[in-house]
Protein backbone atom coordinates (compact mmCIF):
# COMPACT_ATOMS: atom_id res chain seq x y z
CA UNK A 1 0.00 0.00 0.00
CA UNK A 2 1.63 3.33 -1.07
CA UNK A 3 0.69 7.01 -0.01
CA UNK A 4 0.30 9.98 -1.89
CA UNK A 5 -0.34 12.69 -0.04
CA UNK A 6 -1.68 14.53 -2.96
CA UNK A 7 -4.40 11.96 -3.56
CA UNK A 8 -5.58 12.02 0.30
CA UNK A 9 -8.94 12.88 0.25
CA UNK A 10 -12.46 11.68 2.52
CA UNK A 11 -15.05 9.44 0.26
CA UNK A 12 -17.45 10.90 2.76
CA UNK A 13 -16.73 14.06 4.41
CA UNK A 14 -19.92 14.99 6.06
CA UNK A 15 -19.16 12.85 9.02
CA UNK A 16 -16.61 15.02 9.09
CA UNK A 17 -18.87 17.24 11.52
CA UNK A 18 -19.10 14.21 14.18
CA UNK A 19 -15.89 14.62 14.83
CA UNK A 20 -15.87 18.06 15.47
CA UNK A 21 -18.80 17.33 18.07
CA UNK A 22 -16.20 14.87 19.69
CA UNK A 23 -13.99 17.83 20.07
CA UNK A 24 -15.82 20.11 21.72
CA UNK A 25 -17.34 17.14 23.99
CA UNK A 26 -14.30 17.79 26.70
CA UNK A 27 -14.29 21.81 26.55
CA UNK A 28 -18.26 21.48 27.38
CA UNK A 29 -17.46 18.98 30.12
CA UNK A 30 -14.61 21.02 31.39
CA UNK A 31 -17.06 24.15 31.42
CA UNK A 32 -19.64 22.13 33.23
CA UNK A 33 -17.05 21.50 36.33
CA UNK A 34 -16.25 25.27 36.53
CA UNK A 35 -17.63 25.97 39.88
CA UNK A 36 -15.65 29.47 39.78
CA UNK A 37 -18.07 30.16 36.57
CA UNK A 38 -21.10 29.09 38.25
CA UNK A 39 -21.06 31.25 41.58
CA UNK A 40 -19.66 34.09 39.81
CA UNK A 41 -23.34 35.59 39.43
CA UNK A 42 -23.77 35.18 43.89
CA UNK A 43 -20.15 35.62 45.13
CA UNK A 44 -17.98 38.69 43.97
CA UNK A 45 -15.38 37.85 41.48
CA UNK A 46 -12.18 38.79 43.91
CA UNK A 47 -13.62 36.61 46.83
CA UNK A 48 -13.74 33.76 44.82
CA UNK A 49 -10.59 32.25 45.01
CA UNK A 50 -10.36 33.01 48.82
CA UNK A 51 -13.89 30.83 49.43
CA UNK A 52 -13.24 27.91 47.34
CA UNK A 53 -11.13 24.89 47.81
CA UNK A 54 -10.12 23.04 44.50
CA UNK A 55 -8.17 20.13 45.15
CA UNK A 56 -6.17 18.69 41.87
CA UNK A 57 -7.66 16.37 40.48
CA UNK A 58 -5.37 13.01 39.92
CA UNK A 59 -7.24 11.61 37.48
CA UNK A 60 -6.01 12.81 33.73
CA UNK A 61 -8.27 10.70 32.21
CA UNK A 62 -11.92 10.71 32.43
CA UNK A 63 -14.95 8.66 30.52
CA UNK A 64 -15.73 11.99 28.37
CA UNK A 65 -11.90 12.11 27.08
CA UNK A 66 -12.57 8.25 25.75
CA UNK A 67 -16.35 9.07 24.24
CA UNK A 68 -14.38 11.93 22.56
CA UNK A 69 -11.85 9.54 21.22
CA UNK A 70 -14.67 7.10 20.18
CA UNK A 71 -16.53 9.94 18.59
CA UNK A 72 -13.02 11.21 16.36
CA UNK A 73 -12.01 8.32 15.16
CA UNK A 74 -15.60 6.82 14.27
CA UNK A 75 -15.80 9.40 12.20
CA UNK A 76 -12.65 9.08 10.44
CA UNK A 77 -13.47 5.52 9.77
CA UNK A 78 -17.14 6.39 8.43
CA UNK A 79 -15.71 9.70 6.57
CA UNK A 80 -13.59 7.01 4.29
CA UNK A 81 -10.06 8.48 3.94
CA UNK A 82 -8.44 7.15 1.04
CA UNK A 83 -5.57 7.72 -1.15
CA UNK A 84 -4.90 4.72 -3.52
CA UNK A 85 -7.50 3.65 -6.38
CA UNK A 86 -9.47 0.42 -6.37
CA UNK A 87 -7.03 -1.46 -8.79
CA UNK A 88 -7.84 -5.51 -7.80
CA UNK A 89 -5.19 -7.53 -9.06
CA UNK A 90 -7.09 -10.17 -10.60
CA UNK A 91 -9.54 -8.49 -12.85
CA UNK A 92 -12.41 -10.71 -13.55
CA UNK A 93 -14.23 -10.10 -17.40
CA UNK A 94 -17.43 -9.74 -16.65
CA UNK A 95 -18.30 -8.23 -19.27
CA UNK A 96 -20.68 -10.29 -21.72
CA UNK A 97 -19.65 -11.62 -25.03
CA UNK A 98 -22.61 -11.34 -27.51
CA UNK A 99 -22.16 -13.30 -30.32
CA UNK A 100 -23.81 -12.84 -33.60
CA UNK A 101 -24.18 -15.83 -36.52
CA UNK A 102 -24.86 -15.71 -39.76
CA UNK A 103 -27.80 -18.02 -40.77
CA UNK A 104 -27.84 -17.38 -44.71
CA UNK A 105 -27.40 -20.04 -47.06
CA UNK A 106 -24.01 -19.55 -47.76
CA UNK A 107 -22.89 -20.96 -44.27
CA UNK A 108 -24.19 -24.19 -45.98
CA UNK A 109 -20.92 -24.30 -48.16
CA UNK A 110 -18.72 -27.29 -47.55
CA UNK A 111 -15.43 -25.67 -48.11
CA UNK A 112 -14.83 -26.20 -44.24
CA UNK A 113 -16.06 -30.04 -43.40
CA UNK A 114 -18.49 -30.62 -43.31
CA UNK A 115 -20.46 -27.27 -43.79
CA UNK A 116 -19.34 -23.57 -42.43
CA UNK A 117 -22.05 -23.35 -40.08
CA UNK A 118 -21.23 -26.74 -38.56
CA UNK A 119 -17.55 -25.61 -38.17
CA UNK A 120 -19.02 -22.35 -35.99
CA UNK A 121 -21.02 -24.01 -34.32
CA UNK A 122 -18.39 -26.45 -33.04
CA UNK A 123 -16.46 -23.70 -32.56
CA UNK A 124 -18.87 -21.72 -30.28
CA UNK A 125 -19.64 -24.90 -28.27
CA UNK A 126 -15.76 -24.80 -27.41
CA UNK A 127 -15.92 -20.89 -26.74
CA UNK A 128 -18.89 -21.44 -24.18
CA UNK A 129 -17.11 -24.28 -22.29
CA UNK A 130 -14.35 -22.06 -22.20
CA UNK A 131 -16.28 -19.17 -21.19
CA UNK A 132 -17.92 -20.82 -18.40
CA UNK A 133 -19.00 -18.23 -15.72
CA UNK A 134 -19.40 -15.15 -17.84
CA UNK A 135 -21.89 -14.30 -19.67
CA UNK A 136 -22.78 -14.67 -23.18
CA UNK A 137 -25.66 -13.95 -25.36
CA UNK A 138 -26.71 -15.58 -28.68
CA UNK A 139 -28.09 -13.61 -31.89
CA UNK A 140 -28.48 -15.03 -35.23
CA UNK A 141 -29.26 -13.54 -38.19
CA UNK A 142 -29.46 -13.32 -42.20
CA UNK A 143 -31.80 -10.49 -43.72
CA UNK A 144 -33.41 -10.06 -39.88
CA UNK A 145 -31.69 -10.34 -36.69
CA UNK A 146 -33.49 -12.35 -33.92
CA UNK A 147 -32.10 -12.82 -29.91
CA UNK A 148 -32.04 -16.20 -29.15
CA UNK A 149 -30.75 -16.40 -26.08
CA UNK A 150 -29.89 -12.63 -24.02
CA UNK A 151 -26.74 -12.89 -21.46
CA UNK A 152 -26.69 -16.15 -19.87
CA UNK A 153 -23.76 -18.10 -17.79
CA UNK A 154 -24.94 -21.54 -18.51
CA UNK A 155 -23.28 -23.05 -20.58
CA UNK A 156 -25.46 -25.90 -20.66
CA UNK A 157 -28.59 -23.85 -22.41
CA UNK A 158 -26.70 -22.19 -24.72
CA UNK A 159 -25.25 -25.76 -26.04
CA UNK A 160 -28.86 -26.62 -26.40
CA UNK A 161 -30.00 -23.83 -28.67
CA UNK A 162 -26.31 -23.37 -30.94
CA UNK A 163 -27.15 -27.31 -31.72
CA UNK A 164 -30.47 -26.26 -32.85
CA UNK A 165 -28.97 -23.48 -35.13
CA UNK A 166 -29.65 -23.95 -39.14
CA UNK A 167 -29.76 -21.54 -42.30
CA UNK A 168 -33.31 -22.37 -42.53
CA UNK A 169 -34.71 -20.95 -39.75
CA UNK A 170 -34.47 -17.37 -40.81
CA UNK A 171 -36.76 -17.26 -44.29
CA UNK A 172 -35.66 -13.52 -45.26
CA UNK A 173 -32.45 -13.59 -47.40
CA UNK A 174 -29.47 -10.93 -46.95
CA UNK A 175 -26.83 -10.15 -44.02
CA UNK A 176 -28.48 -7.48 -41.82
CA UNK A 177 -25.35 -6.50 -39.88
CA UNK A 178 -26.96 -3.30 -38.70
CA UNK A 179 -29.96 -4.95 -36.96
CA UNK A 180 -27.56 -7.16 -35.14
CA UNK A 181 -25.44 -4.05 -33.64
CA UNK A 182 -29.10 -2.55 -32.64
CA UNK A 183 -29.89 -6.32 -31.18
CA UNK A 184 -26.61 -5.67 -29.52
CA UNK A 185 -26.82 -2.01 -27.85
CA UNK A 186 -30.09 -2.42 -26.61
CA UNK A 187 -28.83 -5.94 -24.59
CA UNK A 188 -25.73 -3.43 -23.33
CA UNK A 189 -27.98 -0.87 -22.22
CA UNK A 190 -29.47 -3.78 -19.92
CA UNK A 191 -26.15 -4.60 -18.81
CA UNK A 192 -24.79 -1.32 -17.81
CA UNK A 193 -21.10 -2.97 -18.75
CA UNK A 194 -19.18 -2.42 -21.74
CA UNK A 195 -18.86 -5.64 -23.78
CA UNK A 196 -18.18 -7.19 -27.48
CA UNK A 197 -19.81 -8.24 -30.99
CA UNK A 198 -18.51 -11.31 -32.26
CA UNK A 199 -19.85 -11.30 -35.48
CA UNK A 200 -19.21 -14.87 -37.16
CA UNK A 201 -20.00 -14.73 -40.94
CA UNK A 202 -18.47 -15.90 -44.45
CA UNK A 203 -19.70 -12.02 -46.21
CA UNK A 204 -21.25 -9.20 -45.41
CA UNK A 205 -24.16 -6.74 -47.30
CA UNK A 206 -21.56 -4.13 -48.54
CA UNK A 207 -24.97 -1.66 -49.04
CA UNK A 208 -25.04 -1.45 -45.47
CA UNK A 209 -21.61 -0.62 -44.93
CA UNK A 210 -21.45 3.38 -45.02
CA UNK A 211 -24.71 3.23 -42.14
CA UNK A 212 -22.57 1.06 -39.56
CA UNK A 213 -20.31 3.73 -37.93
CA UNK A 214 -23.90 5.81 -37.56
CA UNK A 215 -25.34 2.20 -35.62
CA UNK A 216 -22.18 2.23 -33.46
CA UNK A 217 -21.93 6.35 -32.68
CA UNK A 218 -21.67 6.43 -29.03
CA UNK A 219 -21.50 2.81 -27.84
CA UNK A 220 -18.97 0.72 -25.59
CA UNK A 221 -19.56 -1.99 -27.76
CA UNK A 222 -16.35 -3.67 -29.79
CA UNK A 223 -17.13 -5.36 -32.53
CA UNK A 224 -14.85 -8.27 -33.93
CA UNK A 225 -15.60 -10.41 -37.33
CA UNK A 226 -14.52 -13.86 -37.67
CA UNK A 227 -14.39 -15.34 -41.03
CA UNK A 228 -15.82 -18.75 -41.95
CA UNK A 229 -14.73 -20.53 -44.94
CA UNK A 230 -11.78 -21.19 -47.25
CA UNK A 231 -13.24 -19.46 -49.86
CA UNK A 232 -15.11 -16.69 -48.05
CA UNK A 233 -15.69 -13.37 -49.79
CA UNK A 234 -12.68 -11.28 -48.04
CA UNK A 235 -13.47 -7.91 -50.16
CA UNK A 236 -16.67 -7.78 -48.20
CA UNK A 237 -15.29 -8.81 -44.97
CA UNK A 238 -12.76 -6.28 -44.84
CA UNK A 239 -15.03 -3.64 -45.77
CA UNK A 240 -17.06 -4.70 -42.74
CA UNK A 241 -14.35 -4.52 -40.78
CA UNK A 242 -13.21 -1.27 -41.52
CA UNK A 243 -16.65 0.13 -41.70
CA UNK A 244 -16.63 -1.13 -37.52
CA UNK A 245 -13.19 -0.51 -36.75
CA UNK A 246 -13.25 -4.18 -35.87
CA UNK A 247 -10.19 -6.73 -35.78
CA UNK A 248 -10.82 -9.31 -38.40
CA UNK A 249 -9.72 -12.98 -37.11
CA UNK A 250 -10.74 -16.37 -39.04
CA UNK A 251 -12.14 -19.40 -37.82
CA UNK A 252 -9.31 -21.84 -37.43
CA UNK A 253 -9.03 -25.86 -36.53
CA UNK A 254 -6.71 -25.12 -33.43
CA UNK A 255 -7.67 -22.92 -30.38
CA UNK A 256 -5.90 -19.73 -32.21
CA UNK A 257 -9.19 -18.34 -33.05
CA UNK A 258 -10.63 -18.76 -29.39
CA UNK A 259 -7.47 -17.28 -27.68
CA UNK A 260 -7.80 -14.29 -30.54
CA UNK A 261 -11.45 -13.63 -29.27
CA UNK A 262 -10.65 -13.60 -25.38
CA UNK A 263 -7.77 -11.84 -26.22
CA UNK A 264 -9.44 -8.67 -27.71
CA UNK A 265 -12.61 -9.19 -25.17
CA UNK A 266 -10.41 -8.92 -22.00
CA UNK A 267 -8.21 -6.05 -23.37
CA UNK A 268 -11.25 -4.10 -24.59
CA UNK A 269 -13.69 -4.67 -20.77
CA UNK A 270 -10.11 -3.62 -18.99
CA UNK A 271 -9.71 -0.43 -20.66
CA UNK A 272 -13.25 0.57 -20.82
CA UNK A 273 -12.94 -0.48 -16.60
CA UNK A 274 -9.90 1.27 -16.45
CA UNK A 275 -11.91 4.30 -17.20
CA UNK A 276 -14.64 4.02 -15.15
CA UNK A 277 -12.67 3.03 -12.20
CA UNK A 278 -10.62 6.36 -12.47
CA UNK A 279 -13.23 7.92 -9.56
CA UNK A 280 -13.41 4.67 -7.68
CA UNK A 281 -11.08 4.75 -4.51
CA UNK A 282 -9.91 2.10 -2.07
CA UNK A 283 -11.88 2.90 1.61
CA UNK A 284 -9.44 2.49 4.09
CA UNK A 285 -11.66 3.70 7.37
CA UNK A 286 -11.93 0.16 8.05
CA UNK A 287 -8.23 -0.21 9.55
CA UNK A 288 -9.39 2.23 12.36
CA UNK A 289 -11.94 -0.67 13.57
CA UNK A 290 -8.90 -1.93 15.61
CA UNK A 291 -7.99 1.44 17.88
CA UNK A 292 -12.00 2.02 18.68
CA UNK A 293 -12.39 -1.18 19.79
CA UNK A 294 -9.37 -0.96 21.93
CA UNK A 295 -10.74 2.27 23.24
CA UNK A 296 -14.10 0.20 23.80
CA UNK A 297 -12.13 -1.89 26.03
CA UNK A 298 -10.51 0.73 27.89
CA UNK A 299 -13.93 2.61 28.73
CA UNK A 300 -15.20 -0.38 30.37
CA UNK A 301 -13.85 0.57 34.35
CA UNK A 302 -15.40 -0.01 37.36
CA UNK A 303 -16.62 3.61 38.64
CA UNK A 304 -16.66 5.26 35.22
CA UNK A 305 -20.17 6.89 34.37
CA UNK A 306 -20.68 9.18 31.36
CA UNK A 307 -23.73 10.47 32.96
CA UNK A 308 -25.82 12.84 30.50
CA UNK A 309 -23.45 12.57 27.78
CA UNK A 310 -24.08 8.82 27.56
CA UNK A 311 -27.90 8.92 27.90
CA UNK A 312 -27.87 11.68 25.15
CA UNK A 313 -26.15 9.27 22.58
CA UNK A 314 -28.05 6.33 23.72
CA UNK A 315 -31.26 8.34 23.10
CA UNK A 316 -30.19 9.69 20.00
CA UNK A 317 -29.25 6.54 18.19
CA UNK A 318 -31.79 3.93 19.75
CA UNK A 319 -35.04 3.79 19.19
CA UNK A 320 -37.38 1.91 21.49
CA UNK A 321 -38.93 -1.07 19.23
CA UNK A 322 -41.87 -3.65 20.44
CA UNK A 323 -40.64 -6.40 22.12
CA UNK A 324 -41.95 -9.55 19.38
CA UNK A 325 -40.89 -13.13 19.03
CA UNK A 326 -37.74 -12.38 16.74
CA UNK A 327 -37.04 -8.83 18.67
CA UNK A 328 -33.37 -8.52 17.70
CA UNK A 329 -33.54 -8.78 13.87
CA UNK A 330 -37.05 -6.29 14.01
CA UNK A 331 -35.19 -3.89 16.16
CA UNK A 332 -32.63 -3.34 14.04
CA UNK A 333 -34.11 -4.67 10.04
CA UNK A 334 -37.11 -3.76 8.47
CA UNK A 335 -39.42 -6.70 7.27
CA UNK A 336 -38.17 -5.95 3.32
CA UNK A 337 -34.24 -6.26 4.51
CA UNK A 338 -35.35 -9.45 7.03
CA UNK A 339 -37.02 -11.27 3.40
CA UNK A 340 -33.60 -9.82 1.45
CA UNK A 341 -31.82 -11.63 4.21
CA UNK A 342 -33.56 -14.90 3.47
CA UNK A 343 -33.43 -14.58 -0.64
CA UNK A 344 -29.86 -13.73 -0.64
CA UNK A 345 -29.31 -16.94 1.38
CA UNK A 346 -31.82 -18.98 -0.90
CA UNK A 347 -34.32 -19.31 1.73
CA UNK A 348 -37.36 -18.43 -0.72
CA UNK A 349 -40.29 -19.77 1.96
CA UNK A 350 -39.26 -17.92 4.49
CA UNK A 351 -38.50 -14.97 2.33
CA UNK A 352 -41.97 -14.92 0.86
CA UNK A 353 -42.85 -15.01 3.95
CA UNK A 354 -41.12 -11.81 5.76
CA UNK A 355 -41.37 -9.58 2.27
CA UNK A 356 -44.21 -6.92 2.52
CA UNK A 357 -43.02 -5.53 -0.68
CA UNK A 358 -45.67 -7.33 -3.32
CA UNK A 359 -42.88 -7.38 -6.36
CA UNK A 360 -40.15 -9.22 -3.72
CA UNK A 361 -43.02 -10.91 -2.07
CA UNK A 362 -43.82 -12.74 -5.92
CA UNK A 363 -40.15 -13.24 -6.58
CA UNK A 364 -39.24 -15.03 -3.12
CA UNK A 365 -42.58 -16.83 -4.21
CA UNK A 366 -42.09 -17.82 -7.33
CA UNK A 367 -38.59 -19.21 -6.56
CA UNK A 368 -40.15 -21.21 -4.08
CA UNK A 369 -42.57 -22.63 -6.24
CA UNK A 370 -45.34 -21.19 -4.68
CA UNK A 371 -47.11 -20.10 -7.66
CA UNK A 372 -50.70 -19.52 -6.02
CA UNK A 373 -49.17 -16.54 -3.63
CA UNK A 374 -46.74 -15.39 -6.38
CA UNK A 375 -49.50 -14.59 -8.85
CA UNK A 376 -51.69 -13.19 -6.00
CA UNK A 377 -48.58 -10.86 -5.23
CA UNK A 378 -47.83 -9.91 -8.98
CA UNK A 379 -51.15 -9.11 -9.69
CA UNK A 380 -50.76 -6.31 -7.13
CA UNK A 381 -47.73 -4.65 -9.14
CA UNK A 382 -48.84 -3.07 -12.59
CA UNK A 383 -44.69 -3.13 -14.36
CA UNK A 384 -43.19 -4.91 -17.33
CA UNK A 385 -41.39 -7.13 -14.98
CA UNK A 386 -44.31 -8.23 -12.77
CA UNK A 387 -46.43 -9.36 -16.16
CA UNK A 388 -43.59 -11.22 -17.11
CA UNK A 389 -43.86 -13.39 -14.18
CA UNK A 390 -47.28 -13.47 -14.54
CA UNK A 391 -46.93 -14.73 -18.19
CA UNK A 392 -44.47 -17.78 -16.38
CA UNK A 393 -46.93 -18.85 -14.33
CA UNK A 394 -49.82 -18.74 -17.08
CA UNK A 395 -47.24 -21.12 -18.99
CA UNK A 396 -46.89 -23.60 -16.45
CA UNK A 397 -49.90 -23.92 -15.75
CA UNK A 398 -51.04 -24.33 -19.46
CA UNK A 399 -53.05 -21.85 -19.92
CA UNK A 400 -51.81 -20.11 -22.66
CA UNK A 401 -54.15 -17.27 -23.51
CA UNK A 402 -54.00 -15.98 -20.07
CA UNK A 403 -49.50 -16.09 -20.54
CA UNK A 404 -49.99 -14.55 -24.43
CA UNK A 405 -51.97 -11.57 -22.58
CA UNK A 406 -49.10 -11.59 -19.71
CA UNK A 407 -46.07 -11.06 -22.26
CA UNK A 408 -48.02 -8.58 -24.40
CA UNK A 409 -48.82 -6.56 -21.15
CA UNK A 410 -45.17 -6.68 -20.23
CA UNK A 411 -44.33 -5.63 -24.32
CA UNK A 412 -46.91 -2.48 -24.14
CA UNK A 413 -45.37 -1.07 -21.14
CA UNK A 414 -41.50 -2.14 -21.90
CA UNK A 415 -41.08 -2.42 -25.25
CA UNK A 416 -37.09 -3.40 -25.29
CA UNK A 417 -37.73 -6.56 -23.17
CA UNK A 418 -36.05 -9.38 -24.99
CA UNK A 419 -37.00 -12.28 -22.35
CA UNK A 420 -40.79 -11.18 -23.02
CA UNK A 421 -40.80 -11.69 -26.61
CA UNK A 422 -39.00 -14.78 -26.52
CA UNK A 423 -40.95 -16.39 -23.67
CA UNK A 424 -44.30 -14.60 -26.24
CA UNK A 425 -43.26 -16.68 -28.99
CA UNK A 426 -42.87 -19.38 -27.03
CA UNK A 427 -46.41 -19.48 -25.61
CA UNK A 428 -48.05 -19.04 -28.86
CA UNK A 429 -45.94 -21.92 -30.34
CA UNK A 430 -46.50 -24.28 -27.30
CA UNK A 431 -50.56 -23.20 -27.72
CA UNK A 432 -50.51 -23.83 -31.13
CA UNK A 433 -48.90 -26.97 -30.71
CA UNK A 434 -51.31 -28.10 -28.29
CA UNK A 435 -54.41 -26.56 -30.89
CA UNK A 436 -53.27 -28.78 -33.56
CA UNK A 437 -52.27 -32.08 -31.39
CA UNK A 438 -56.07 -31.95 -29.81
CA UNK A 439 -57.25 -30.90 -33.36
CA UNK A 440 -55.86 -34.14 -34.99
CA UNK A 441 -56.02 -36.72 -32.10
CA UNK A 442 -57.58 -39.80 -33.10
CA UNK A 443 -61.24 -40.71 -31.44
CA UNK A 444 -60.86 -44.97 -30.47
CA UNK A 445 -63.05 -46.24 -28.11
CA UNK A 446 -61.99 -49.43 -26.38
CA UNK A 447 -63.56 -52.49 -27.05
CA UNK A 448 -63.66 -53.44 -23.43
CA UNK A 449 -62.86 -51.82 -20.51
CA UNK A 450 -61.14 -54.38 -17.47
CA UNK A 451 -60.49 -53.38 -13.57
CA UNK A 452 -57.49 -55.35 -12.27
CA UNK A 453 -58.63 -54.17 -8.79
CA UNK A 454 -62.78 -54.30 -7.60
CA UNK A 455 -63.94 -50.52 -6.66
CA UNK A 456 -62.18 -49.09 -3.81
CA UNK A 457 -59.48 -52.19 -3.31
CA UNK A 458 -56.69 -50.65 -5.43
CA UNK A 459 -54.04 -48.69 -3.71
CA UNK A 460 -53.43 -45.18 -4.72
CA UNK A 461 -49.70 -44.02 -4.86
CA UNK A 462 -48.13 -40.16 -5.21
CA UNK A 463 -45.85 -39.74 -7.54
CA UNK A 464 -43.68 -36.93 -7.65
CA UNK A 465 -41.69 -35.35 -10.49
CA UNK A 466 -38.66 -33.08 -9.83
CA UNK A 467 -39.14 -29.21 -10.09
CA UNK A 468 -37.19 -27.57 -12.60
CA UNK A 469 -34.31 -25.35 -11.07
CA UNK A 470 -34.75 -22.68 -13.37
CA UNK A 471 -36.52 -21.20 -15.93
CA UNK A 472 -34.24 -22.37 -18.36
CA UNK A 473 -33.99 -25.83 -17.47
CA UNK A 474 -38.09 -25.68 -17.48
CA UNK A 475 -37.98 -24.22 -20.91
CA UNK A 476 -35.94 -26.91 -21.75
CA UNK A 477 -38.28 -29.66 -20.44
CA UNK A 478 -41.23 -28.12 -22.25
CA UNK A 479 -42.34 -30.18 -25.41
CA UNK A 480 -41.63 -28.41 -28.15
CA UNK A 481 -37.85 -28.56 -29.56
CA UNK A 482 -35.22 -25.37 -29.77
CA UNK A 483 -35.35 -25.93 -33.24
CA UNK A 484 -39.12 -25.61 -33.99
CA UNK A 485 -39.40 -22.40 -31.41
CA UNK A 486 -37.12 -20.68 -32.57
CA UNK A 487 -37.94 -21.03 -36.72
CA UNK A 488 -41.83 -20.32 -35.16
CA UNK A 489 -40.40 -17.30 -33.35
CA UNK A 490 -38.41 -15.61 -35.84
CA UNK A 491 -41.16 -16.24 -38.50
CA UNK A 492 -43.55 -14.27 -35.91
CA UNK A 493 -41.10 -11.39 -35.34
CA UNK A 494 -40.65 -11.17 -38.96
CA UNK A 495 -44.49 -10.90 -39.55
CA UNK A 496 -44.86 -8.10 -37.21
CA UNK A 497 -43.98 -4.46 -38.72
Amino acid sequence: MTFNLSDFHFLRPTWLLLALIGLLLPLLWRRSQDLQRRLRSNIAPHLLPHLLLTPADPHYLRPVHLVSALLVLGALAAAGPTWEQDRPDFLENRAPLIIALDLSPSMDTADVPPTRLSAAKHMLQDLVQRRKGARTALIVYAGSAHLVLPPTDDPALLDSFIQALATDLISKPGKDVAAVIDQARRLLDAEHTPGTLLLISDGADVTQLPSLKKHLADSPLQVLVLAVGSQFDSVALKQLAAATDAPLGSLTLNDDDLDWIELHAQQHFQNADEQQRQLQWKDVGYWLCWPLLLLALFSVRRGWSLNWTAVLMLGFFLQPAPAQANALADAFLTPDQQGRWAFEHHHYPAAAALFSDPYWKGIAAYNAADYDLALTSFTQVNTAQAAFYRGNIHVRRFKFDDAIAAYQQALQQQPQFPEASANLALALALKKDTESASDNAPEVKPDEVKFDKAAGKGQSKAIQTEQASSDALWLQNLTTSPANFLRRKFSLQDQQP
